[in-house]
């Protein structure tokens, strides 16, 4: 066999000590800037997209129902294939693998814009897009995040994670906003059509990288056996088990609640696309604040009390959201969710990657995919459901006291997790 499927010793990487310049410790690499840069205005894009994508598909059919399916269907894939995208991202050149994923969801923003110019774009066309972008995002996930530690090696991992999702979350506020405007002056196709536009910074980006060539490992393991191997490594380690359950019960039940955003915006405060984008970008902003904090270093020592700390206080906010009508205090309660949805996923990811082998980080890591993305369609499809049948404020509701009580129970069956450092 190449690997033993038995949890073995894994290097600890320790805290370094605060420092005025650690907050961008991460930015002395090269190939972390252009990343950074390039996957910035993509991700900008993508935010418009995902803001234009569920405005035009409630528009059609005015069915939360419809806005599930959508996600179910774009997640689907990823359930599917993931585990199998883990196994080609240990075996392959991650950038290499990264241009084609990027292409390719290129080509499916251009093609949904083109539809949408022509007026002839049905909830159909949507799903079917939204299930093949799945299938991207199945190998490329996976991809991205072992890609981060061939950029910037282990010392400076955790701060390069951070800034990640300060990058994402900036993309955030900076997406929905402009999405709003652009929805209410010139229409969703522009949305697109940008977006399609953005992924030409990321893949350029990636090219440009200067990495040493890339090494063919003679794997004397079969795909299956790798898979297998992965999923027992991930088993046997209980403080990684432990991380993806948190992670497949916040996909679920946690931020679900993003599916029905447009009917809760329509319906629940009355409001119109821009008020849609503000929303959004309200969340944004709460998540880059997030994320900020722990790029500078505030969670050292203390990861795994401060997971425990936002895993509370999280559904308590979504429940406060479910219940208000009022605009303001809406978009105040919706950047708490996005600097609570921020925390916990940076901090399952950090504290994922900071204690993983490198031999075993792509199928790890292409099991966290599933639980975060391949899941999440359940979710969706439920809350959906649900808030058709019986109003969006219950269904908003339910979902956080399931989040709640089932994150607690996995806390207190693992309880060294809330002493990880």
């Amino acid at each position: 066999m190449e690997e033993p499927i038995v949890e073995q010793p894994v290097e600890r990487i320790p805290s370094p000590r605060p420092a005025a310049s650690s907050t961008f410790a991460a930015m002395r690499h090269r190939n972390f800037r252009l990343y950074f840069g390039g996957q910035l205005i993509s991700n900008i894009g993508t935010w418009m997209q995902i803001i234009a994508q569920g405005w035009v598909v409630y528009q059609i059919g005015h069915s939360e129902l419809t806005l599930g399916l959508v996600a179910f269907a774009s997640a689907i894939p990823t359930l599917l294939i993931s585990p199998w995208g883990g196994v080609v991202v240990d075996r392959v050149s991650r950038r290499n693998l990264l241009i084609m994923t990027q292409a390719g969801a290129m080509l499916l923003a251009f093609t949904l814009a083109a539809l949408t110019f022509a007026d002839i774009v049905k909830e159909w066309h949507v799903i079917v897009l939204a299930a093949l972008l799945g299938v991207v995002n199945a190998f490329d996930a996976p991809a991205r995040q072992a890609f981060v530690s061939e950029m910037v090696g282990k010392k400076d991992l955790p701060n390069a994670i951070a800034l990640n999702s300060v990058m994402f979350n900036s993309a955030r506020v900076i997406g929905p906003a402009i999405a709003g405007l652009i929805l209410a002056v010139i229409g969703a196709a522009w949305c697109f059509t940008l977006n399609g536009i953005s992924f030409f910074a990321v893949i350029i980006g990636l090219w440009l990288m200067k990495l040493p060539p890339h090494l063919t490992v003679q794997n004397t393991a079969s795909p299956w056996q790798q898979l297998v191997g992965g999923v027992q490594y991930t088993v046997h380690n209980r403080e990684i088990s432990a991380l993806i359950l948190l992670s497949l019960v916040f996909s679920i039940f946690g931020i679900s609640y993003f599916t029905v955003l447009p009917a809760f915006v329509e319906k629940i405060l009355h409001q119109g696309a821009m008020a849609y984008g503000w929303v959004n970008a309200a969340s944004g902003l709460g998540a880059v604040t997030g994320a900020f904090l722990l790029a500078h270093r505030m969670s050292d020592g203390r990861r795994g009390k401060l997971l425990v700390l936002t895993n509370i206080a999280f559904p308590l906010i979504l429940i406060a959201f479910s219940f208000t009508s009022l605009y303001p205090i809406s978009l105040v309660l919706a950047f708490g969710l996005g600097a609570g949805f921020m925390v916990q996923f940076t901090t399952i990811n950090t504290l994922l990657q900071t204690r993983v082998e490198d031999n075993f980080r792509g199928r790890v890591m292409g099991l966290y995919t599933i639980t975060f993305f391949g899941f999440a369609p359940f979710g969706n499809l439920m809350i959906g459901a649900l808030g058709e049948k019986l109003g969006l404020g219950f269904a908003m509701t339910l979902f956080a006291v399931c989040s709640l009580i089932l994150s607690r129970l996995i806390l207190m069956k693992t309880p060294e997790v809330q002493k990880l450092p």
